[in-house]
């Protein structure tokens, strides 16, 4: 049972969602055989303001 756990700084919409699911759904059913009702998907949104890269936070 595959569990992909996606965080993203910053938000996306509904539809961004529903699309990477699918791609990642389908991906792990190709290349994996892994059967699609069996993978779940979470996505995290983090604010800009609590991520950082190269020592700056992204909203900087």
């Amino acid at each position: 049972m595959p569990y992909v756990n996606i965080k993203l700084a910053g938000t996306v919409t509904r539809e961004q969602k529903a699309e990477i699911a699918k791609e990642i759904t389908e991906t792990l059913a190709r290349v994996a055989h892994k059967p699609a009702n069996y993978t779940y998907i979470t996505f995290e949104e983090v604010p800009y303001e609590d991520w950082a890269i190269a020592g700056k936070l992204l909203d900087e």
